[in-house]
Order: C-alpha cells, then structure tokens, then sequence
C-alpha cells in the first residue's frame, strides 16, 4: 500500500520555511509515447491522460481569477506568492497544451469536443464577468478564488499521489510520468496559496464547505466524462462503463490511480474547521524531484 490509512498524508518532519515560487522553463517530449502509456492498464492510461485535456482550462480560469483578484491584494508576501503561482499554471496549461498534438491526434483521439465543454463550463459558466454592479462583481471574484481552493485541494491531493504511485513498478512511460510529477511537484510547491488568497478575500467557513458542495461533483462529473470520452475513441479498450469501473478500481488498488477513499478523503480533509494545505504530503520530497528535474534541464 501507498498510503497507510492512520495517515493519508504524512506531513514533514522539518519546516521548509517561506518559498519563492518559480516558473520552470521545461520540455516534455511525447511524440512516442503510446496511447497506453500504463502497458496492459487502457483505463488507467486514460484516466490519467483525460487531464491533459482538462488543466489547460482549468488552469487559465485559475490565472483570470488570481489576476483579478492582485490589485486588490495588499499584503505583499501574498502578493509574490500570487505572481509565483500564476507563472507556474502558466506553465502548466502550455505543457498540457503541447501534448495535445503530440499525443491525442498522433494516437487518433481528436481533443476538440472535450475542450469545447471546459471552454463552456470554465470559461461562460464559472469564468469572469461584469456584473451592473462593483459589489456584484466582487461577490463574484470572491466566488471564482473560493472555487480555486477547492479545486487547488484536489491539484495538490493529486500531486502527492503521483509523487507515490506505483508507475514506476508497471514500466509505465518515463516521459508521460515525468510531465505528470513534474507538474504535481509543482501543485505540492504552491499548495497553500489558492487558500490564502480565498482566505484573504473570505475567511468564513461556510464560504469553503459551500463551495466543495458545488466543486467536489464537478470534479467527479467532468473527469469521468472526460475518461469515458478517451475510452470510448480506443477500440483496444473496455467498452462496458461497468468494466472501467472495475478497472478504476481495481488499478486504484494496484497504486496506479487514486482510490475512492482517498478521493473522498481529500474531500473531507478540506472540510475540516482545522485543515491547512500543508499537511497534504511532503514539501521535501516535492523540492526534491522539482531539483532533479532542473538539474536533467540543465544538462539537456
């Protein structure tokens, strides 16, 4: 087992201290990478692919809600951690963007429908708008940072799991996995901003459980079309929604995807009056893949 069930999350022995958040300037190279990047795992390769297509917008409606959220922002430590983040998730969305081509229309996967329905939900549902009204405008800022906390949760939930999971064992793609952990790496390194800022903004704790009310199925809804979506363009995958279901879980147990106890659990954690991000994982180990990774930069 990865996660040991007295603590799902262990914290660090040893206080890293206030970071400087950085954007890396990274490449990933998935040209050869295959369509089951988990060799004999279809529905775990998907389920983990489906969020190449999912954080580029996810990411960008964090970007538009933090950039409209700074000049309002005084304190100026929250402030530099602002501008960290959002040239991180700047990074991350173009990374995600590149596979597209790469990876989805070099296996026979067009993208577009997908892409169409977060440009939709994230963009003209949940996204910025003008209200005929400044306070009606700001409620709905303040809603848009409570929104990326909630999901920021699950970012940084998901980037520990990466960090952990089992790939490695199953000889999966050493460059899918890199962009993943990388990436999750990076969701570890600024995992407590998105609640800072929302906590800046509003601090009541009804703002938070009202918010992963909405959050938390949307998560559940999107991705799961998003996966089914994948699976259905695969001919050498499971065409029956109950076999996927059974792969989800059964892979979840091999350490290859998330659990359902642990995505509830996430969930819960958010929930609690004393939960702070940083007992999600460990910043340690996050820096240290985040250095192996500049230094294979350095060198390339």
């Amino acid at each position: 087992m990865i996660f040991r069930k007295k603590s799902r999350f262990p914290m660090d022995t040893v206080d890293i201290g206030p970071l400087q958040l950085k954007a890396r300037n990274v490449s990933f190279d998935l040209s050869r990478t295959p369509l089951h990047w988990i060799p004999g795992h279809p529905v775990a390769s998907h389920a983990v692919s489906a969020y190449h297509l999912l954080f580029p917008e996810v990411e960008r409606f964090f970007i538009e809600a933090f950039k409209d959220a700074l000049p309002d922002i005084e304190d100026q430590r929250l402030r530099e951690d602002v501008l960290g983040f959002i040239g991180q998730e700047t990074m991350h969305a173009n990374a995600h963007d590149e596979s597209l081509g790469d990876y989805f229309q070099r296996n026979g996967i067009d993208p577009e429908p997908l892409l169409e329905q977060s440009r939709f939900v994230l963009g003209k549902v949940l996204g910025p708008r003008t209200f005929r009204t400044a306070k009606l405008t700001r409620r709905h800022l303040i809603k848009r940072l409570a929104i990326t906390a909630a999901f920021e949760n699950f970012t940084a939930f998901l980037g520990h799991f990466v960090l952990n999971c089992s790939w490695d064992r199953h000889a999966a793609d050493p460059n899918m996995t890199a962009i993943f952990r990388w990436h999750g790496a990076e969701e570890m390194e600024h995992r407590n901003v998105a609640h800072d800022v929302a906590m800046y903004f509003d601090p009541r704790y009804w703002r938070r459980v009202s918010t992963m009310i909405v959050v938390f199925p949307l998560v559940i809804w999107i991705s799961s079309r998003f996966v089914w979506y994948l699976v259905r363009s695969d001919p050498d995958a499971p065409s029956s929604r109950l076999r996927v279901l059974y792969d989800v879980i059964r892979d979840g147990r091999r350490g290859l995807l998330p659990t359902p106890r642990m995505v509830f659990g996430s969930a819960f954690d958010y929930l609690k009056l004393s939960f702070r991000p940083d007992a999600t994982g460990s910043m340690a180990q996050a820096l240290s893949y985040l250095a192996t990774i500049e230094t294979r930069q350095i060198a390339a």
